[in-house]
């Protein structure tokens, strides 16, 4: 016999509370947004040479993680967070980076906290994301050693984010920079406005092909649609402007690849 019902039901899982909790906290978050296009034709063009020579592909996500790693060294006050009355500015720098994978039979962004980004090569960042993502755990939490987390009450989540937030030992172990990928999935121009608690994340959308202006002529380059978010309680305008600057001409040049790259030739 057919049935008559209209919907499904479906019992919310852990992964999208854990969600709803984190996202309930950091919009109380005071957040500025910086939106850009960064052209990427260097680098991209370094990634396939390099690809020709070592038969490797290598990962755009790993050199903006290096990239925003080598800039933040240049502004050490943004590596900083609030705890109490005080400003705890840590020592070395500790990239989250958004890894989506499947947990039963669901895709979830997971953080992974790429610990000393700043001393760690190009290499080195894109094998640590490499072996996350092909981690084989099914629990939430597993790549950030938080795996305790599922045994936290629903109606407590959004008190433990809280904590955890200006906690200390939390701060260093984790960091309070981070970097999402998750817009690069999309074929049209995009950018992404985030929520999240770091004092700064990168969001990086879509790559776009524009015509540019060049001293030969016209040509089509490939820019990479960039958000940076700052918290607003820790840096103002002009400071996340000039990092913006430094971070995107970083970026653009491709020095780390070209490096790389001349290094395999040897």
């Amino acid at each position: 016999m057919k049935s008559d019902k209209k919907y499904k039901k479906t019992p919310l899982s852990f992964n999208r509370r854990a969600v709803i909790a984190s996202a309930s906290v950091t919009s109380e978050k005071n957040t500025i947004h910086s939106f850009t296009e960064v052209d990427i034709s260097k680098p991209r063009l370094y990634m396939k040479e390099y690809h020709r020579l070592k038969g490797e592909k290598l990962s755009l996500t790993s050199y903006i993680v290096k990239c925003l790693a080598q800039t933040i060294t240049e502004y050490p006050q943004f590596n900083s967070f609030i705890s109490g009355r005080n400003i705890i500015q840590l020592e070395n720098v500790t990239i989250s980076v958004l890894v989506e994978r499947e947990l039963k039979g669901e895709n979830v962004p997971e953080p992974l906290g790429i610990e000393k980004a700043e001393e760690k090569s190009y290499g080195e960042i894109q094998k640590e994301i490499q072996s996350a993502k092909n981690q084989n755990s099914d629990k939430l939490g597993s790549l950030s050693g938080l795996w305790w987390l599922n045994l936290i009450p629903t109606f407590l989540l959004k008190s433990f984010i809280r904590l955890a937030d200006k906690n200390i030992k939390m701060g260093i172990k984790y960091g309070k920079i981070a970097l999402t990928a998750v817009g690069m999935f999309s074929k049209e121009p995009l950018w992404i406005i985030p929520h999240g608690s770091p004092t700064v994340l990168a969001s990086l959308g879509s790559i776009v092909k524009r015509v540019v202006e060049t001293e030969n002529g016209f040509s089509t380059r490939e820019h990479l649609c960039l958000t940076v978010s700052f918290d607003h309680n820790l840096v103002d305008g002009a400071p996340a402007a000039r990092f913006m600057n430094d971070f995107t001409s970083m970026i653009k040049e491709g020095e780390i690849i070209r490096a790389l790259l001349e290094d395999s030739r040897e």
